[in-house]
């Protein structure tokens, strides 16, 4: 171990994946950035965007010195704490089309998909034990109300000629789901899950191993624009770069030209003790991810050693994008997730319950990323907006912002999410306010429709005033 070296504990404030894969981590040592350091590239955030952004630099430029700022441990962030869908954009067809035409969409849905399957690629070739499956994802009703979800997404699709999803008839839906409780469904297979913070960690050893800097520990403190480069300031130590690549996830709401075009509040996720008896009882296909069709969307899964992992979107709105216990640390609506399992696997309902947590979501205002600089000379970028979809598309603004970075002039350096959205969301304090009373009525239509009746006129205005979802 260097003298600047640290070894990382598994403490029980860390999510339950971070802590698997701290126990599982041969090489804990972590180095902080003392004193002064010159890299050609440094990259802000160390989760998945950030490390895949390394390593797509250090692939197409061996040469280059990367370094990686991270103000905790790899991983600590959204990247640890997700529900571990690696997801494609075929669902957001019709907002790709509206955004950027067809046949860039149908070029951007086709680059998620691709980004998927290379991330499984990656994973096996350089041994990165993250319990990758690619079973697929199954796009279900659980209520009468949310039945054919999907029909206008599908038809978008035939259009283009696109089909990735296949329609799926009840008893398939409940054979695949294994519960009788999902009315109806359509199955992509191109989607994985994967335990995210063993992801995190593995893509962390290999960009090392790569010869990416990577020092943890060290936030950013400020930056500074100077003809010599940016200057970054840690508490320790500067480190000068020609190119800084900001990948910090929800925690750009921080900056104000991104903030406009951001919405931070919280994801909850809670996951039961390992109950595989109980999972082989009710049938569930094992990995199969599976997500309702409400907007505050319910996600779930089975993991390798036979958890559930359940959890929730739309959660407790930030303010000006803070990062406080209502989007981040322990999940304040862990009854209601339990409620909500059991409603849908009643015998899954005395699982007992391991470990809860919330993690922020950067919804964007048109539910897709969007990537740009922030600075006139182009030495400072970033990309932002991943709307509670990450994991796979992380791999794709990757090549993006390695691609601006580098002033490629190809079709990642060119891509279409290189943009500012169309739409600005409101200021606070109308922001926070407005987002509570819609986030409310949403709350309270979804509630009415699982009994199977219809809310009321009022409250399906107001929830329809929801400029963001989980699919587009």
């Amino acid at each position: 171990m260097s003298p600047s070296a640290q070894t990382i504990s598994a403490t029980p404030e860390r999510t339950l994946w971070m802590q698997q894969a701290l126990a599982a981590e041969a090489d804990q040592d972590l180095v902080e950035a003392r004193g002064n350091h010159r890299v050609d590239v440094c990259i802000v955030g160390g989760g998945l965007t950030g490390l895949w952004t390394a390593l797509h630099l250090k692939a197409s430029r061996p040469e280059l010195e990367v370094g990686l700022l991270e103000s905790d441990i790899c991983g600590a962030g959204a990247s640890g704490a997700n529900g571990g869908f690696a997801m494609t954009w075929w669902p957001k067809i019709k907002t790709l089309r509206k955004l950027f035409g067809e046949q860039d969409a149908v070029d951007l849905a086709v680059a998620a998909q691709e980004s998927v399957a290379e991330m499984v690629a990656f994973a096996a070739e350089h041994r990165i034990e993250a319990e990758v499956l690619p079973a697929g994802w199954l796009w279900a009703a659980t209520n009468p109300s949310q039945v054919d979800s999907w029909e206008e997404t599908l038809s978008a699709l035939d259009a283009l000629g696109q089909a990735p999803f296949e329609r799926l008839d009840s008893q398939q839906v409940s054979q695949i789901s294994g519960s009788e409780h999902h009315f109806g469904g359509v199955f992509e297979s191109g989607v994985a899950t994967v335990q995210p913070a063993l992801l995190t960690r593995g893509l962390r050893r290999v960009a090392r191993q790569q010869g990416v800097r990577i020092w943890e520990r060290s936030p950013m403190l400020g930056r500074v624009l100077t003809p010599r480069g940016v200057i970054v300031r840690t508490p320790q130590g500067t480190v000068i770069t020609d190119r800084l690549v900001l990948a910090t996830n929800a925690w750009l709401a921080g900056e104000d030209r991104v903030r406009r075009h951001l919405l931070v509040l919280g994801s909850d996720v809670l996951a039961t003790a390992p109950v595989p008896e109980l999972i082989a009882e009710s049938a569930w296909k094992q990995g199969t991810a599976i997500s309702d069709s409400r907007r505050l969307v319910h996600y779930y899964r089975t993991t390798r050693e036979g958890r559930v992992v359940f959890g929730k979107g739309g959660g407790r709105i930030s303010f000006r994008g803070r990062f406080d216990s209502s989007v981040w640390g322990r999940s304040q609506r862990a009854d209601d997730l339990r409620a909500q399992l059991t409603r849908l696997y009643p015998g899954l309902g005395r699982a007992p319950i391991a470990a809860g947590w919330a993690g922020a979501v950067d919804y964007s205002s048109d539910a897709l990323p969007f990537a740009g600089y922030l600075d006139p000379g182009r030495r400072i970028s970033y990309a932002a907006g991943f709307s509670g979809n990450g994991v796979g598309p992380s791999h794709l603004l990757g090549k993006v912002l390695a691609a601006m970075a580098t002033d490629r002039d190809d079709e990642w350096g060119n891509s279409p999410l290189i943009r500012a959205p169309g739409v600005h969301l409101p200021p606070e304090p109308i922001r926070f306010a407005g987002g509570h009373v819609v986030r409310t009525a949403l709350r309270r239509k979804e509630s009415v429709e699982d009994t199977g009746r219809k809310a009321d006129p009022l409250t399906r205005f107001v929830a329809g005033l929801d400029p963001t979802s989980f699919v587009g």
